[in-house]
């Protein structure tokens, strides 16, 4: 009982760390170095942990290898779709998505079993994520103006289950679940800093000394989401730990339209709520 309860709180510590930290990366003026910085922050923070965690072993390394791949999709179609659509759109569709297409690859991967109830609550959610997704005014699907956006949200959904999928199995095959924390974040940067230095060479100096704060604070609460994150696959099922963690779309909803002022309409309203039900029928439908 304690072991579940402490799942849940860190599943949801997760979930308003998570929301905070793309809000940080959105309100930079350019996605993929905002990305960048966030991700160069959260290593050179943890880089003094990895003189004192238990060192990792071959099997970590192993599981590293699938995870920094994983990563990088994950960070490429996470970047093209904030950088197309609102917050409060495209982060419920990425994240609202994702709790069951991980159940899927977890119960094929990890022979995790969700009951019936827990089935339930995910196509709950997966309602709520196409109400999200509903083009405005009755329009068609190819008239929908955040098509594009939208696709790479969907994109960013099944990186997210591939991600956590690989992190629920490093943290189990880890010596500690906190090194394989540690030396995710340390491997975590190098790919998409090489497609940054890449792509924004000319104004890369000029956009990290305008924006670098918003980068570093996203890399600091990166670190606290996805590391309560990782420790509540310790305790509870990789699927639960995901829906927890995807109620952050409540959150990113509500930032977005206080601190970036988009629309957050009753249709919203009543996709998050929904969304958010179902999330809890998935905790407690076991």
């Amino acid at each position: 009982m304690h072991s579940a309860l402490a799942g849940v709180l860190l599943g949801l510590a997760s979930a308003v760390t998570l929301a905070f930290a793309n809000l940080a990366v959105k309100m930079g003026s350019d996605i993929l170095v905002s990305r960048s910085i966030l991700s160069m922050s959260a290593a050179a923070l943890l880089l003094p942990f990895a003189f004192v965690v238990p060192a990792p072993d071959a099997a970590t390394f192993h599981v590293l290898a699938f995870a920094i791949p994983a990563h990088f999709l994950y960070q490429c179609c996470l970047i093209q779709a904030l950088g197309r659509g609102e917050l409060s759109l495209v982060f419920p569709v990425m994240r609202g998505g994702s709790p069951l297409v991980t159940a899927i690859v977890a119960g094929l991967v990890l022979g995790e079993a969700l009951s019936t109830l827990e089935w339930v609550g995910l196509g709950i959610a997966a309602i709520a994520v196409v109400i999200f997704a509903l083009p405005p005014g009755g329009a068609g699907l190819r008239a929908h103006p955040d098509r594009a956006a939208l696709g790479w949200a969907l994109a960013t959904a099944g990186g997210i289950a591939l991600y956590n999928t690989t992190d629920a199995w490093g943290v189990r095959t880890a010596p500690a679940p906190v090194t394989y924390i540690v030396w995710l974040f340390l491997f975590d940067w190098i790919c998409v800093t090489i497609a940054a230095v890449t792509l924004r060479r000319r104004a890369l100096a000029a956009t990290i000394a305008a924006k670098w704060r918003y980068g570093a604070a996203a890399g600091a609460l990166s670190i606290l989401s996805f590391g309560a994150a990782l420790f509540a696959f310790s305790f509870v099922e990789t699927a639960k730990v995901s829906a927890l963690r995807e109620t952050s779309v409540v959150w990113a909803a509500v930032m977005g339209a206080l601190w970036l002022r988009e629309g957050f309409g009753a249709r919203r309203m009543v996709a998050a709520l929904a969304l958010a039900a179902g999330l809890v029928l998935l905790q407690f439908g076991g």
